[in-house]
């Protein structure tokens, strides 16, 4: 059985109509909320609507259909599943219904199962053999036009209101009825001042017959009455379920009572106990309580109707699915535009501030590139000078230098002769140990390599080629104790 969060129950009168929401969650059906409206205005959407919500929080839609065009049959049948007495009910539908098959709707409502005599007629004993005491289930057989049911469905869709079942709160008046004595039940209509009323007819504790009652407007509306109520007992006396004589009970309001006793005790002659009805929200919540229980199967609602509203509410979600992502995606594409609009507002601006300032910038970089060019100067100076104190400091006086040169700001090529080759050897190997006396850093990187001699006539001559050690290349701590060069 299908889980229900919430039920509706609208009823549709001649100027106004009225709906009930009750809370299904858990059986409770507690009276969520009622609301009244006029006939011909559209009903409250977020009431009867149904939308994504729905698909998790089912909602189930139901409408009373007016009584004037309905027809009640009871039937007794041996107690069994629902399923084994609906298709008892299907095979007796012909003779149960009033009006072609083809053209009707019908539903069933199986009320409690009692222990009951079977009929028979009056002249037979009550002894007889066949008198025994069977188990059998009441089924009250509702029959409608199908006309009238599509009818009454166009208008509910023109109000808003998709029904998903069909109900009449004459039966559920039969769920309170505590039917303790033999007679008839008379229940006048209580919506729309209709002047019809539905008689139940209980003996031995089993619903025997439903038939509707008209209040006619003519001069003796009490011999009228009078008249339908002896036709309904004569019937039940034809089928054997009418014993003794009926107890009459009217189940009605102060105003329906006022209306409806004078004449009925007129006609009949007879006392009439009047009964407190059940409040509307009541019948409604009975209603609601049943059609959650209800097999969805039997319902007065035709099938073509069911799937059209279910495939309605499939496009409904898609369609607003749809328009809520059309919403999202012009959303996003505002927002893309008008961040476009500010990136291309700060982007314009900060050209204009690169235009202001590359006067400015293209200056600090011919100062930056003049400032590097003096300090390489500055650095090649400082190189020179040390190289040069180097091979002052260790020139031995056998050993001449002819020239000295540097190539790419590092490379330190000295030429020079001398009378022997030992002397050029120790020469060179003392300045590639060769320190600056102030931050003890080394003068040349040493490579390792040694001086190339030639003999000549006087002796040898001789070239070394070293690498300066430049400022940038020493640590930081032995720059800025770095005096002047020495000279």
């Amino acid at each position: 059985m299908a889980r229900w969060h919430s039920c509706n129950v609208l009823y549709v009168g001649a100027d106004t109509r009225r709906i009930w929401q009750f809370d299904a969650r858990n059986g409770s059906f507690g009276l969520n909320r009622e609301q009244t409206s006029r006939a011909g205005e559209p009903l409250p959407s977020k009431l009867v609507g149904k939308s994504w919500g729905s698909l998790w929080q089912r909602k189930l839609n139901v409408a009373w259909l007016p009584p004037e065009h309905v027809f009640f049959r009871v039937a007794h049948f041996p107690a069994s599943s629902p399923d084994e007495i609906r298709s008892m009910v299907e095979l007796q539908l012909e003779r149960l219904s009033p009006i072609p098959v083809t053209q009707a709707l019908w539903t069933m409502q199986i009320l409690p199962p009692a222990k009951t005599q079977p009929h028979r007629p009056l002249d037979q004993p009550a002894d007889t053999k066949d008198a025994k005491k069977i188990e059998m289930q009441t089924v009250v057989v509702t029959v409608v036009e199908r006309s009238v049911v599509e009818e009454f469905l166009g208008r509910l869709e023109g109000e808003g209101y998709m029904a998903d079942r069909l109900e009449l709160p004459m039966l559920d008046h039969l769920q309170f009825t505590d039917a303790r004595e033999d007679g008839a039940w008379i229940y006048p209509e209580g919506q729309g001042g209709r002047k019809t009323a539905l008689v139940a007819w209980w003996y031995g504790g089993v619903l025997q017959n439903l038939d509707l009652l008209s209040l006619p407007a003519e001069a003796d509306p009490a011999a009228n009455m009078r008249d339908q109520l002896l036709q309904m007992a004569w019937a039940g006396e034809l089928e054997g379920w009418l014993t003794a004589p009926p107890r009459w009970h009217l189940v009605a309001g102060p105003e329906q009572a006022a209306e409806w006793e004078p004449p009925l005790r007129q006609g009949l002659d007879q006392p009439i106990d009047i009964i407190a009805p059940s409040s509307e929200p009541e019948l409604a919540a009975s209603t609601a309580r049943r059609a959650t229980q209800a097999d969805p199967k039997a319902s007065l609602l035709p099938p073509e109707f069911a799937t059209r509203y279910r495939q309605q509410f499939v496009d409904r979600l898609w369609i607003r699915s749809l328009g809520a992502m059309l919403a999202v995606y012009g959303a996003v594409l505002v927002v893309y535009f008008i961040a476009v609009w500010v990136l291309g507002f700060q982007t314009k601006r900060i050209e204009k501030d690169v235009a202001r300032l590359a006067p400015a910038y293209t200056n600090s970089m011919q100062l930056t590139a003049r400032l590097k060019v003096l300090k390489d100067r500055q650095e090649l100076r400082f190189a020179a000078l040390n190289v040069w104190g180097a091979v002052a400091e260790h020139m031995p006086a056998n050993v001449t230098l002819d020239s000295m040169s540097f190539a790419d700001g590092r490379k330190v090529i000295l030429n020079g002769t001398a009378t022997d080759a030992s002397t050029v050897y120790d020469f060179g190997d003392k300045l590639r140990k060769a320190v600056e006396p102030d931050n003890n850093q080394p003068v040349f990187k040493n490579s390792g390599e040694i001086p190339g001699v030639t003999a000549i006539a006087t002796g040898v001559r001789w070239v070394y080629e070293l690498e300066a050690r430049r400022t940038d290349e020493l640590p930081p701590a032995a720059v800025t104790t770095r005096r002047q060069p020495r000279s």
